[in-house]
């Protein structure tokens, strides 16, 4: 009876260098193929800024997003240091994006200018260190107190800010109004939130707990054999969650910009079901609005 399986290859030299398991030309397979998702989704973010005009500071996160997947996938096809260095680093720039985005709007252009510096600077010092050091640590570290104070700092957003002027704007709509109601809105984004963080920190938790158990799991791995192993390639995964999650805490910025724009009446959070990808769109392109038209 024929094996369901075949072995891994031995690491041998390849076409960029040592190490190599696959493929002759590429390093870590699942790991370069699995940093498609960020591609996807950059290009679908970067699509979905210039159609509906979001603010520009969204364009430059997409696009340091699309630069992280671009980045990942040239370290693990190739192994080189400098790829490495273009993957992480962008993963702070691009933060960097969202914390300007949370703490600029509504200020004062000379505040937003401040602000930018500031961050130029901190992504400066940021950026020194970690080539000084190459510490990864401080890496993970500074990418954590980023990402921590964007997250929280819009949850607060949502409840003291967002969450009384939605009710106030509500309270003088019409009682047939097709606009969602304030408590309507807030639900979806809490669970969008739930959902992002719980896709992130479950790709964390599984990178970590690959770096720990990393020889035993490659042993597994090699007596599993192909195709099956490719599920215990714990760091593919972490590219596919982070790369989701990532996306929906772009994505719940951009709705929380816009329902603070007062805009609610004309964006919709699109997202049909946890298994979709959520997107903020004008009303006039939501589905069912686009079926009424057609109909008349």
């Amino acid at each position: 009876m024929p094996s369901l399986s075949f072995p891994y290859h031995e690491p041998r030299e390849g076409f960029w260098g040592d190490d190599y398991v696959m493929s002759y030309y590429v390093a870590e397979l699942c790991n370069t193929l699995t940093n498609g998702l960020f591609i996807i989704y950059g290009i679908k973010g970067l699509r979905s800024c210039l159609k509906y005009s979001n603010p520009s500071i969204f364009l430059y996160t997409f696009m340091g997003y699309l630069v992280v997947g671009c980045g990942s996938t040239l370290f693990h096809m190739t192994l080189k240091y400098p790829m490495q260095l273009v993957d992480e680093l962008a993963m702070i720039y691009t933060t960097c994006f969202m914390v300007h985005a949370t703490f600029a709007y509504g200020r004062s252009s000379r505040f937003s200018f401040c602000l930018g510096a500031g961050l130029v600077g901190l992504a400066w010092f940021i950026t020194a260190r970690y080539y000084e050091t190459k510490d990864p640590q401080f890496h993970q570290d500074a990418y954590a107190i980023l990402t921590a104070t964007v997250v929280f700092s819009n949850m607060y957003i949502m409840e003291k800010v967002l969450r009384p002027a939605l009710k106030a704007r509500g309270s003088k709509r019409a009682p047939d109004s097709t606009v969602p109601t304030s408590s309507a809105i807030l639900k979806q984004m809490w669970t969008m939130v739930a959902t992002g963080l719980s896709i992130f920190l479950g790709g964390w938790l599984i990178w970590n707990l690959d770096n720990i158990f990393c020889a035993r799991i490659r042993v597994w791995r090699h007596q599993i054999g192909l195709p099956w192993a490719i599920a215990l390639e714990g760091h593919a995964w972490w590219h596919l969650m982070t790369g989701i999650g990532a996306y929906y805490y772009i994505i719940w910025r951009i709705y929380i910009q816009r329902c603070l724009d007062g805009d609610e009446d004309k964006f919709r959070l699109h997202w049909p079901s946890v298994f979709k990808t959520p997107e903020v769109i004008a009303v006039d392109d939501v589905p069912g609005r686009l079926a009424e038209k057609k109909a008349r």
